[in-house]
């Protein structure tokens, strides 16, 4: 006969099931794995014996030991360089969407007279640098400009990309011929003809190409300072007053002797400081130097620690604090070239001698053979 145990039903088939890592063991490199239904035949019983047939399977199932690679220094390092280009990546976006946002506004004479040069930061560009003296209509400050054309307030030449890095402060009491309106002072044609004349001038003046033009935006500098956290100024103490300081609804600088962190108001007024309380003996050369500080106190902030972290920021805010007739990717170009370019000496064009104008006033004039040594200095990088 047969035996009845040989009719039993045959046993039931039991799947393997892995738990899903959880996200946190995957960060630190260790995933758990639990079995939550076995073979009847390799799992164990109560007791730790292998289980008859018949005997019921236990409950719960059994965590096996952790297995997978832990968290190396080497993991840890390649997930921060991750994270580190996704941020800059972050960064660029947002500098592009600015650019296309608050980008523009450089008028059709200057875009007719610009152009040429490379692509930045893989070929050499010439920038020129403009900072105009329009002050607002409550101003109080002494000779200001508060309607009509302005002149400019500071001319900075820089050349960037393909390998060349250097700059040349033009101070803006320099004597030159200004075409079509004879012999001035320098800043005298950008209230003649804006962005467009001061370049021809400059071309005129140097012999060098101006191939981009950037205005500082005065309403929106403080902006990208407060956005940097506040920049690092090492200088002599300054105290002035900027249209007339508080008591006029102006704005009154003080500064130490030394190290000091300034925020956006304080760089600005910094930046246009013209008579200096503390040392009134401080000629436009001093105050073309003290903008230069303040233009590497940024530089040497962006490339900080704590600068990387405002990355973001600082890209949103740096389009708009400038007006310039180059596109969104070819003013990122010419900023990462000024970044790769290091930080070149600011050269500035030193005066020989002043020279009376036709209209009382006088001006600074620089030798012939001084500005053939700056513009071949300026071209080498």
């Amino acid at each position: 006969m047969d035996d009845p145990r040989d009719r039993r039903d045959p046993a039931p088939e039991y799947r393997v099931y892995r738990a899903r890592p959880r996200f946190l063991d995957r960060l630190s490199g260790r995933e758990d794995t639990v079995r939550r239904d076995v073979t009847p035949a390799s799992r164990p019983g109560a007791d730790g014996r292998p289980r008859r047939p018949g005997e019921a399977p236990p409950r719960r199932g059994i965590r096996l030991p952790r297995r997978g690679r832990r968290l190396s220094a080497g993991r840890i390092v390649w997930r921060l360089l991750v994270a580190a280009a996704l941020w800059v990546a972050l960064s660029a976006f947002l500098f592009l969407v600015s650019a296309t946002i608050h980008g523009g506004g450089v008028d059709a004479a200057a875009n007719s007279v610009l152009g040429g040069g490379g692509f930045p930061p893989f070929g050499a560009t010439n920038v020129l640098v403009l900072g105009s003296d329009q002050r607002p209509k409550d101003s109080q400050e002494p000779g200001a400009t508060t309607s009509g054309p302005s002149r400019a307030d500071s001319i900075v030449l820089m050349r960037f990309g393909g390998g060349k890095a250097a700059r040349l402060s033009i101070p803006r009491d320099t004597v030159v011929d200004i075409p079509g309106s004879g012999r001035q002072k320098i800043n005298a044609a950008y209230a003649i003809g804006g962005a467009a004349k001061m370049t021809e001038t400059v071309e005129q003046y140097l012999g060098i190409e101006v191939n981009h033009v950037v205005e500082v935006s005065f309403s929106n500098f403080p902006g990208l300072i407060d956005a940097m956290g506040g920049v690092v100024y090492r200088g002599g103490c300054v105290v002035s007053r900027i249209n007339g300081g508080f008591k006029n609804g102006g704005y009154t600088l003080r500064l130490k002797a030394g190290k000091t962190t300034i925020d956006g108001k304080q760089a600005l007024a910094l930046a246009r400081t013209r008579k200096n309380e503390c040392n009134p003996r401080e000629s436009d050369l001093t105050r073309a130097s003290r903008q230069q500080k303040i233009l590497a106190a940024m530089k040497s902030r962006v490339l900080s620690p704590a600068g990387f972290i405002r990355l973001p920021w600082i890209s949103w805010k740096a389009p708009s604090a400038l007006v310039t007739d180059m596109s969104g990717p070819t003013l990122m170009g010419f900023a990462a070239a000024t970044f790769l370019g290091g930080s070149p000496p600011t050269h500035i064009l030193r005066p020989s001698g002043a020279e009376n104008l036709p209209d009382g006033g006088s001006g600074l004039v620089v030798s012939e053979a001084s500005r053939r040594r700056a513009v071949t200095r300026f071209l080498a990088g």
